[in-house]
């Protein structure tokens, strides 16, 4: 029905299904971007209902055993870049949604490169051994000591959602870290940290739902900053789900970040950013500054740098990412930042973040091995 397909394009927005199934050169759904991981490149397969190169000769069971316990329809083991271990919770109705929509979607027919892992990761049934010790295939379960709009958000964020694959940490063998203090604890996603969701969060001001509604659903929060990097994606696909669910997502990610009470958010900000000394030019990172972001950063209209968690983070890579890439503008957030990859070398760069941590995160430590750091960023980029 019309109603089951329209179901199915919220929960592709939901599981920012596009952002990893379209690469650069093929159209939507038609797979072909590029994931590096530990262990070697995956290439996201064709997921449009092409009978040959995509899913279009898949029933709908063979689909759920592949959404629920990571097995192709020829019988072949899918790696855990898809997050079948997340997708396995889902209900019966989301996942036929789901294949619904995909199968209305234009057919593309071209396939995306092949992976091919470093050995012995490139044995696929070695991944029968992964799934005995790693993959709970069972259905999400509410809590009934919660209110429903907190087990909406959940059920959102810990089955298609699945925020836990980027924001979760990962052991030797690629799964994610689950239980107790490991769970939405902070990973890293595509050469961008994925901060912690938990009490652990280095925000200076703690995340109510208030601002992570305001986050999820706009990409930029008042005590917060905006969405950059893969989280500007997710963000862009949360903009198909009703405020109903974003509003349930927020609840309950505040409840895991122990903030489900109410706090005076602009009195935390206002503390946060009077710990920031006045600017003086008395160093290659501050006349950087002064040259290239002060005309925007002293400005009223944009969050003030000493609000955003990544120059208080424990590493500086969101903060690199951020100075070499920019940061685009989107429809509900139209901030933009330039790049500077062309424009400043690698000791430019350390020198300017060097300033902005030790300016707007006085009470933290120096990060080291800046120069290295900024080497590694660009290099993965090209």
């Amino acid at each position: 029905s019309a109603a089951t397909v329209e179901r199915g394009r919220q929960l592709v927005g939901l599981g920012a299904c596009a952002a990893c199934h379209t690469g650069s050169e093929l159209a939507r759904f038609g797979g072909g971007l590029p994931l590096d991981t530990p262990f070697g490149r995956i290439w996201s397969t064709n997921i449009s209902p092409s009978p040959e190169a995509g899913i279009g000769a898949w029933s709908y069971p063979a689909f759920e055993r592949a959404m629920r316990d990571g097995i192709s329809r020829d019988g072949h083991h899918l790696y855990p870049a898809h997050p079948y271990t997340s997708f396995a919770g889902s209900t019966d109705a989301d996942l036929q949604a789901l294949y619904a929509f995909l199968m209305a979607q234009p057919a593309v027919d071209a396939a995306p490169p092949a992976t091919r892992l470093h050995f012995p990761f490139r044995v696929r049934p070695l991944m029968a051994v992964w799934n005995a010790l790693f993959l709970r295939a069972r259905e999400w379960q509410a809590d009934p000591a919660r209110t429903v709009e907190w087990n909406r958000g959940a059920y959102l964020v810990e089955t298609l959602g699945h925020c836990s694959a980027c924001h979760s940490p990962r052991n030797a063998l690629g799964a994610e870290k689950r239980g107790g203090a490991y769970h939405l604890a902070g990973g890293m996603a595509d050469g961008w940290e994925a901060p912690a969701l938990t009490a652990a969060s280095h925000a200076p001001v703690p995340w109510t739902a208030r601002a992570l509604y305001d986050y999820l659903r706009t990409g930029e929060a008042a005590a917060h900053g905006s969405a950059a990097g893969p989280m500007a994606t997710v963000v862009a696909g949360l903009a198909a789900l009703p405020d109903a669910d974003i509003r349930a997502m927020a609840a309950y990610l505040a409840s895991v970040a122990g903030q489900e009470g109410a706090i005076d958010e602009a009195a935390l900000a206002r503390a946060a950013e009077a710990r920031s000394p006045a600017m003086t030019a008395d160093s290659t990172g501050a006349r950087l500054y002064a040259g290239a972001c002060a005309a925007c950063h002293e400005a009223g209209g944009v969050v003030p740098l000493a609000l955003h968690s990544s120059l208080h983070s424990a590493q500086p890579d969101n903060l690199v990412q951020a100075v070499l890439r920019g940061v685009a503008a989107t429809r509900t957030a139209p901030g933009h930042m330039p790049a500077y990859a062309d424009s400043l070398n690698d000791r430019q760069v350390a020198d300017l973040l060097a300033h902005l941590r030790a300016r707007f995160a006085p009470d933290k430590p120096g990060w080291t091995g800046l120069e290295r750091t900024v080497a590694r960023v660009r290099g993965a980029g090209r």
